[in-house]
C-alpha cells in the first residue's frame, strides 16, 4: 500500500502534503501491527494479497484521530462506536493466509503457575 492509496480513500488531494507525516506514521504502525499478526519479521513485506487490510485499517486509524482510547462517541444525535481491535473483521483473512503459508502463531506456549 502506498500513501497515494490512503489519500485516495480519505479523499485527500494527492498534492495536499500537510497531512503526509501523520499518514505515513499511520501506515508504518499499521504495517508493524499486521506483520506481527501475520508472524512476519518487521523487515518483511506485507503480502500484496493482504494490502487491502493495511489500507482499511489505516483508514480506520486516521478516522479515529483525536478519539483514541474511546470506545464510543456521540454528538448532536450522531453516535460512533469504535472496534476494540482494528483487525477484528480481518481475523479470518489473517488466519487463512497463515494457514496457507504455514505460519505458526508467535503466541503459543505454556505457563506454569506456582
Amino acid at each position: 500500500m502506498e500513501l497515494n492509496d490512503l489519500k485516495t480513500m480519505l479523499q485527500i488531494k494527492q498534492d495536499d502534503t500537510k497531512r503526509d507525516k501523520i499518514l505515513n506514521l499511520i501506515i508504518k504502525n499499521t504495517k508493524q501491527a499486521l506483520s506481527f499478526k501475520l508472524g512476519l519479521k518487521v523487515d518483511d513485506n506485507i503480502p500484496t494479497e493482504l494490502d487491502f487490510i493495511l489500507l482499511e485499517v489505516s483508514v480506520k486509524r486516521y478516522n479515529r484521530l483525536a478519539n483514541e482510547g474511546m470506545s464510543s462517541y456521540s454528538q448532536e444525535g450522531q453516535s460512533i462506536t469504535f472496534s476494540t481491535n482494528d483487525f477484528d473483521e480481518f481475523a479470518n483473512d489473517i488466519a487463512n493466509w497463515k494457514d496457507e503459508n504455514s505460519v505458526k502463531d508467535n503466541n503459543s506456549g505454556a505457563f506454569l503457575f506456582i
